[in-house]
């Protein structure tokens, strides 16, 4: 194979790739999916998460010994106290001082271990969090689809009612010519093509407008050519519609992330209380230091016989003085809280007050899941019949408006009749696909309740 042909099989391929990029359509789970992925308020949310983890790797640590070390070097220039011989000297020395600490934590009230059960229950409410961030946008993204697919349908009855219109002008304009129907007929399909013109161009306006809302719902960065497919189904059977709401309700106890979340916080509270509890009791520690210090001035040299000063030698070696002048000491210290400006006992009483605001969070928690769980109930139940209605209607009115264009082709009516029928067919094809979309979005909303995810993993 030449260079061209390399280059022309390369380019031809290339160009297959962009046009199938360009024409990739997004199914619900894969616009679901990719919002979980990149929408800001979960990324937020499992940022939460990760602080969460933080702070139990710190309530672990509260466990552990504490080990400090310091040093110091100073240098002390003039008049100044010899640390050998209390003697005042005018003299330049330098010194070099080092300790280490080591303390642990033998009692306080089981402060750190009910810290560490609290951080274990904030990890969970977070992750129930998490989790609850993204079956809100899941919820969302689904609502969007669906407003999506709604247009895509409007927009498409919108179209076939202007097609069927301009034919039906060209009709009329050749009945116009044969002396058939009066000019005043003509003028009025042309002002009803006009209309239904403004109509594709709303539709296919709105249709743009919720394909974008769905796109930067999901943070999708190019929406150019950003396009869904039509793969939901409205099934004729509901089995969710043959549970009672009372069904419904209990098994959204059981699986609602909203109560899970009002129920950790609960326990949270609980724990705080038994944390601030904990600051009445004794608190005991143990310690242990080790220090030592190094000068580098020169030592005195003292006369064995009488002990006097008879002049300075050089300090003895670093390491030698390090180990000569070290000392350690260790212990255990109790503090027992008598007296703290009833800082310990406001901590316990501004617990118990969140702790029964817990409590009360997590009753009205489950009187909003009963409450909307009926109304989901009854919503889809509604949202059924106005469905089945709007079939009916739309039925009548494709034979109502069969039965006007086989008068109005025969002379038997006029053409603002006529128009008044296929305008009222439209409105009920606008109307069936309306209730439609509300009710499957409904019947998701209930079964969401029940348990079933949006989307089947």
């Amino acid at each position: 194979m030449d260079k061209k042909s390399f280059f022309g099989l390369l380019l031809i391929l290339l160009c297959g790739l962009a046009i199938q990029a360009q024409s990739k359509k997004w199914t619900l789970e894969e616009c679901v999916s990719y919002a979980i992925q990149h929408n800001i308020s979960i990324k937020q949310t499992e940022l939460d998460s990760k602080i969460a983890v933080i702070d139990k790797k710190a309530a672990k640590g509260n466990f552990l010994p504490s080990l400090n070390a310091n040093a110091s070097h100073s240098w002390n220039i003039g008049l100044n106290q010899d640390i050998t011989t209390g003697f005042l000297r005018n003299q330049t020395t330098q010194f070099t001082s080092a300790n280490a600490t080591v303390g642990v934590d033998i009692y306080n009230g089981l402060q750190n271990l009910n810290t560490l059960r609290k951080a274990n229950l904030s990890i969970v409410a977070a992750k129930y969090q998490l989790l609850k961030m993204q079956e809100d946008v899941a919820l969302n993204v689904a609502n969007a689809f669906l407003q999506v697919l709604f247009n895509k349908e409007n927009l498409k009855v919108q179209q076939e009612q202007l097609a069927f219109n301009e034919k039906q002008l060209a009709r009329s304009q050749e009945l116009v010519l044969a002396g058939s129907v009066p000019r005043g007929d003509l003028l009025d399909i042309k002002a009803n093509v006009a209309s239904d013109k403004q109509k594709v161009v709303a539709a296919d306006n709105a249709l743009l407008i919720s394909k974008l809302s769905l796109a930067q719902l999901i943070q999708l960065p190019d929406f150019e050519n950003f396009d869904i497919l039509e793969d939901i189904i409205l099934k004729e059977e509901h089995l969710i519609l043959s549970q009672i709401p009372k069904v419904i309700y209990d098994m959204a106890k059981l699986n609602r992330t909203e109560l899970k979340i009002a129920q950790t916080n609960l326990e949270i509270a609980q724990k705080n209380v038994t944390i601030a509890k904990g600051g009445f009791q004794p608190n005991l520690k143990g310690f242990y230091n080790f220090n030592s210090r190094v000068s580098y001035a020169d030592a005195p040299a003292f006369d064995p016989i009488t002990g006097s000063i008879i002049g300075t030698k050089n300090p003895a070696p670093f390491f030698d003085q390090f180990s000569d002048n070290k000392g350690q000491s260790f212990g255990a210290q109790l503090s027992i809280p008598v007296f703290n400006g009833f800082s310990v006992r406001n901590n316990v009483e501004r617990s118990k007050v969140n702790l029964e605001k817990s409590k009360i969070a997590l009753e009205q928690q489950e009187l909003d899941l009963q409450r909307n769980v009926y109304a989901a109930f009854a919503d889809a139940k509604g949202a059924l019949k106005a469905h089945e209605a709007s079939l009916v209607s739309l039925e009548a009115r494709q034979e109502a408006y069969h039965y006007a264009k086989e008068k109005y082709a025969v002379g038997m009516m006029n053409s603002f009749d006529f128009n008044q029928s296929q305008t009222l067919l439209s409105n009920a094809q606008s109307e069936a696909l309306r209730t439609k979309y509300d009710f499957i979005f409904k019947i998701k909303i209930l079964e969401f309740y029940f348990g079933i995810a949006i989307i089947k993993n």
